[in-house]
């Protein structure tokens, strides 16, 4: 039902675009999930562009250190054209680290790494990320949320954050 009210919101904005008949008030009921999101295909804006953003991996944390090793995947059927995933910790992270060269920190609690462009139902390189935080805890918190992706935007939002909690047990935890 939701890949029609796409589909039915994406078709209007089409015949909108090119010149057509403005479609009727309940044909566009669905596009409040689509935010406005435009994407250039063909030389023509269509509305609603769909892209899953996801990340896929494992973590772990011992003493003070996180590793974490992920790979962005792309399970809807638009092309994302330039992606950045922020990763936030739970606890602040020590000053003065060295990331990959495609991440940089944002504040106190979060890095920003460039994933890049991912095509429709496509997989990105893999990062790997080893953080220092100012404290040893015994368990850190996760969130990956995707936050620059060129206008091409999934339907909610929330579907594209991810959340991980990660024990110091020595063990890896996937996600």
């Amino acid at each position: 039902m939701r890949r029609m009210r796409v589909a039915a919101v994406c078709g209007a904005a089409l015949v909108t675009a090119v010149g057509g008949v403005a479609p009727a008030a309940g044909a566009v009921r669905g596009a409040e999930a689509v935010r406005g999101a435009v994407a250039v295909r063909d030389a023509v804006a269509v509305r609603g562009a769909v892209a899953g953003l996801a990340y896929h991996g494992s973590a772990d944390i011992v003493g003070d250190r996180v590793d974490v090793r992920f790979t962005p995947h792309n399970h809807g059927p638009a092309a994302v054209p330039d992606s950045v995933v922020r990763i936030r910790w739970s606890q602040p992270l020590e000053e003065g680290q060295t990331l990959p060269a495609r991440c940089a920190p944002e504040g106190d609690r979060a890095v920003r790494c460039r994933v890049g462009r991912l095509g429709a139902h496509d997989s990105g390189e893999r990062i790997g990320l080893r953080v220092r935080l100012r404290e040893a805890p015994s368990e850190v918190l996760l969130e990956f949320d995707p936050v620059g992706s060129d206008g091409t935007v999934d339907e909610s939002r929330a579907a594209e954050r991810q959340r991980v909690l990660v024990l110091d047990t020595g063990d890896k935890y996937y996600f």
